[in-house]
């Protein structure tokens, strides 16, 4: 099967967040199919805390990928703040 999820970077207390579609076979921070965003929660100021590339999103969903439940509530979150 094929997820949606967050694989981690960053420095040590400094996590930054690649959101990748992968194998749900494959590590957390292993191999994947393609990037389609990031997520920094530690963002400040005028930096980007979240970025998704919404057509590749939409087209992998198109494919049956599955959205973790952490993308799933960061993807519920982006659009609150879009539609505000």
């Amino acid at each position: 099967m094929v997820v949606i999820r967050l694989a981690r970077g960053g420095a040590k207390k400094r996590p930054f967040y690649n959101m990748v579609v992968a194998d749900s076979r494959a590590r957390r921070d292993g191999r994947f199919i393609e990037r389609i965003g990031f997520y920094n929660p530690q963002a400040a100021g005028n930096e980007q805390g979240l970025h998704i590339a919404t057509d590749r999103l939409s087209y992998w969903q198109q494919q049956g990928a599955q959205a973790s439940p952490t993308v799933a509530r960061l993807l519920k979150q982006s659009i609150k703040v879009a539609a505000a």
